[in-house]
C-alpha cells in the first residue's frame, strides 16, 4: 500500500503547492495573509515528506508535525468557512480549472483527513500535543496585528477585495473590532481551535493502531 500512500500524498502536496502559488511563485506578501494559504505551505511540505518517505521506506515525518499540518489545514478552512462563508469559493484565482478558495476550504482540508484516517499509523499522538499545536495561534494574531501596523495599505489575501483591508478576516479586523472586542474573539478562536485539536487527539486514541492502508512506523 506504500505506492498509493506516497500518490495520495504527492499529489495533496503538489495540490496544496498550486494553492499557494501566488505567494511563493508570484512573491505576492499578501497572499500569505491568510491562515489557510500558511496552512498549505506547511502541508505541502509535510506531504512531499511524507509521499517521498512511503516511496522509498524512509523516515516519515514526526507524529507531531504531521498532526499539525492536518489540524491546521482544518482550522484554516474552517476559519474562512466561519468569516466569509461561501464568498470567493468560486471565484478568484483558479489552478488547473479549480478555484483556489474551493482547494483551500474543501479539496485540501478533506484529502488531509482522509491522509490522516486511512494511511497513518494511530495512538501515537502525546497527550500534550493538543496544548503545543496551539502555540501558533498567538504568534499568527501577533503576525497579522503587527502587519497591520506597519503597512495598512497591504491588503490581505488574493480575491476580488484583497487590497481593501490589511486585516485577513473580519474577526480580527483591530480598527473596526477595538482591543476588547478583538481580545475577546481571539480567546473565542482559541478555545474552538484547542477543541478541534482535542478531538483530533481523541481520534487518533480512538482509531486502530493501523488499518489495512497504514504505512510507516508505529
Amino acid at each position: 500500500m506504500r505506492f498509493l500512500a506516497s500518490f495520495y500524498r504527492l499529489a495533496l502536496a503538489a495540490f496544496a503547492l498550486a494553492a499557494s502559488y501566488q505567494g511563493w511563485l508570484k512573491g505576492m506578501g499578501r497572499a500569505w495573509t491568510p491562515l489557510d494559504f500558511q496552512a498549505c505551505l506547511v502541508l505541502a511540505f509535510v506531504m512531499l515528506w511524507a509521499g517521498a518517505a512511503s516511496l522509498l521506506k524512509g523516515v516519515e515525518p514526526p507524529a507531531w508535525l504531521k498532526g499539525f499540518a492536518i489540524l491546521y489545514s482544518l482550522i484554516g478552512a474552517l476559519a474562512a468557512w466561519a468569516m466569509e462563508g461561501s464568498a470567493g469559493l468560486g471565484s478568484g484565482p483558479r489552478v488547473w480549472g479549480v478555484p483556489v478558495g474551493l482547494m483551500t476550504r474543501v479539496l485540501i482540508p478533506v484529502m488531509a483527513a482522509l491522509d490522516f484516517l486511512l494511511f497513518d499509523p494511530h495512538r501515537r499522538f502525546s497527550w500534550h500535543y493538543p496544548l503545543s499545536w496551539m502555540a501558533y495561534l498567538p504568534c499568527y494574531l501577533a503576525f497579522v496585528l503587527v502587519r497591520a501596523a506597519i503597512w495598512p495599505g497591504s491588503g490581505s489575501g488574493t480575491g476580488p477585495n484583497a487590497l481593501a483591508t490589511p486585516y485577513p478576516y473580519p474577526g480580527l479586523d483591530l480598527r473596526a473590532l477595538g482591543w476588547a472586542r478583538l481580545t475577546v474573539n481571539a480567546a473565542e478562536y482559541l478555545l474552538v481551535c484547542f477543541a478541534l485539536a482535542l478531538c483530533l487527539f481523541l481520534v487518533d486514541r480512538i482509531l486502530p493502531r493501523r488499518t489495512g492502508l497504514s504505512v510507516g512506523g508505529a
